[in-house]
C-alpha cells in the first residue's frame, strides 16, 4: 500500500507529512517518558525495536499471491510492532521503515512519505491496537485471543488505511481514479490481504509470548519461567530477518500488490502507465529527481537490470536488499532509541 507521488498532490502531501511529523514527535515524548516505567520501552525493547523493525521491513520485501484476483499483498507490519513495542515505540519504528524504503529503495515516494506513514502506521497503532486489539486480548493472554484480535485489528487497521488512499487521491483531484470505482476495488482487495496479514501477525505475537511472555504482559518475576533467553531471542528474530529478505525475498509473488491491482482496475490500463507527467509539479519533478539520486537500489534491485520490469526483478539484487535494508533499519532504530534514552536521561525528561 505505497502510494507513489503521483497519487496526490502537494497539498495533500504537505499536509499528511505535516500530520505524520506531528504524530511522530509526540511518540518520540511518550517514549522518552516511559523508559523508568517499564510500560513502553526499556532498555531491553531499544534492541527489540531495532530487530522487529528489520523483520518487518524484511517481510515488507514479500508478496503473497491473493487467490483468484492476479493481486498479492505484503505485511505492513503495524499490529506486529504496536502489539510487541507498545503504539508509540512501534509508530516509530514503522515510520523508520518507511522512510528507509523510500529514500534508497525508491519504494513509495517522498512527497507520499507522509501519507503512507500514516495510512500504515497511525490506523493500525493508534485505532486498531488499542480500541480492537487491547480489548479483546484485556488481562489474559491467550493464543485464541491473539488469534481473533490479531484478524480484527489487521483488517479494520488496513481497511482505514486503505480508505484513506482513496480519500488522499480523490482530494488531490485525480480524475481517472473515480472515487466510488476505486473504493469498490481497494476495500475488497485490502480485507482479504488483511485477514492473511492478520494470520501471519497472530503467529508472530504467539512465538514470541511463548517465548518471553513478560514482553507482552506485566508478569512477577518468580512467576516468569524463561523459555529463551533475551539474547537468544533477538539472534533469533535478527536471523529470521536476514534469511527472510535475502532468501524467502526471491519467492515473492510478482502480481502487482492490492493498490497497483486496484489503480489498474480502475483506470483499466497498466500501473507503470499512469505514472506520466500529465499534473506533475515543480515539487513533484523536485523530489522525483532527489529520490533518483538518493536511491542506490531502486526497486530493490541493481540498475543494471533495467531491462526487466520492476515486477519481475528476482534477483541477486533483491537479497542484497534485503538484507542491506534490514541492516540499515536496525541500525537507524536502534539510534533512535538510544538517543532518546541518552536524551530523557540528560534532560530529565518526565510525562506531563
Amino acid at each position: 500500500m505505497h502510494m507513489a507521488d503521483f497519487l496526490i498532490s502537494p497539498e495533500v502531501g504537505g499536509t499528511m507529512w505535516a500530520a505524520t511529523l506531528a504524530v511522530s514527535c509526540y511518540s518520540v515524548k511518550k517514549v522518552q517518558s516511559n523508559f523508568d516505567e517499564n510500560e513502553e520501552l526499556n532498555e531491553k525493547k531499544i534492541p527489540l525495536m531495532g530487530v522487529m523493525g528489520a523483520f518487518v521491513f524484511a517481510s515488507q520485501m514479500i508478496n503473497f499471491t491473493i487467490p483468484g484476483t492476479g493481486s498479492s499483498g505484503h505485511l505492513s507490519g503495524g499490529m506486529i510492532l504496536a502489539a510487541l513495542l507498545g503504539p508509540y515505540a512501534g509508530f516509530i519504528t514503522l515510520s523508520c521503515i518507511l522512510a528507509i524504503q523510500a529514500l534508497f529503495f525508491a519504494d513509495g515516494g517522498l512527497l507520499s512519505l507522509g501519507s503512507n506513514i500514516f495510512n500504515m502506521g497511525f490506523y493500525t497503532c493508534f485505532i486498531a491496537y488499542p480500541f480492537i486489539y487491547k480489548k479483546i486480548i484485556k488481562n489474559k493472554i491467550t493464543k485464541k485471543k491473539i488469534l481473533i484480535a490479531s484478524i480484527l485489528s489487521v483488517v479494520i487497521g488496513l481497511q482505514l488505511g486503505s480508505f484513506s488512499v482513496v480519500i488522499q487521491t480523490f482530494i488531490s483531484g485525480k480524475t481517472e481514479l473515480p472515487f466510488q470505482t476505486f473504493v469498490l476495488f481497494m476495500q475488497p482487495i485490502h480485507l482479504a490481504i488483511g485477514i492473511i496479514e492478520g494470520l501471519i501477525t497472530s503467529a508472530a505475537i504467539s512465538f514470541i509470548w511463548s517465548a518471553r511472555p513478560e514482553i507482552l504482559q506485566p508478569i512477577k518475576e518468580n512467576t516468569f519461567k524463561e523459555k529463551i533467553s533475551y539474547k537468544k531471542l533477538i539472534t533469533v528474530l535478527l536471523s529470521l530477518s536476514i534469511v527472510t529478505g535475502g532468501f524467502i525475498s526471491y519467492f515473492a509473488s510478482s502480481n502487482p500488490d492490492g493498490l497497483e491491482w486496484s489503480i489498474e482496475k480502475t483506470e483499466k490500463t497498466d500501473v507503470s502507465n499512469s505514472n506520466d507527467e500529465n499534473g506533475k509539479s515543480v515539487i513533484h519533478n523536485f523530489l522525483a529527481n532527489m529520490q533518483e539520486k538518493i536511491a542506490f537500489l531502486p526497486d530493490y534491485g541493481f540498475e543494471n537490470n533495467s531491462e526487466e520490469t520492476n515486477l519481475s526483478k528476482v534477483n541477486v539484487g533483491t537479497s542484497v536488499s534485503g538484507i542491506v535494508g534490514s541492516l540499515l533499519t536496525l541500525s537507524l532504530v536502534v539510534l533512535i532509541g538510544k538517543a532518546a534514552k541518552f536524551y530523557k536521561n540528560k534532560y530529565n525528561i518526565k510525562e506531563n
